[in-house]
């Protein structure tokens, strides 16, 4: 029998660098996906307008974003401002 969430909620595996933030960046990077294509698919069929829509999607990506920061996701602690690491 089939969980329902992992039905809805489906989650791909993580072949990226194992570290704690990219796990948490992924988890959440998955699940702004699965939400933008549930919205997607509401104002597709006309349950919501697409004013809504896009306002909904565009605070999912402000949060995905802020994520990133948080997590220092891209950035190279021991990057100095050349570019070049120590």
């Amino acid at each position: 029998m089939v969980d329902k969430d992992d039905f809805l909620y489906p989650r791909g595996r993580y072949y990226g660098q194992v570290k704690p933030e990219n796990l948490v960046f992924n988890a959440n990077l998955q699940e702004f996906a699965q939400r933008v294509s549930y919205i997607c698919n509401l104002e597709t069929a006309g349950k919501i307008p697409p004013g809504q829509a896009y306002e909904q999607i565009k605070e999912l990506w402000k949060n995905l974003k802020h994520s990133k920061k948080q997590l220092k996701i891209g950035e190279d602690p021991f990057q100095n401002e050349e570019g070049n690491s120590e």
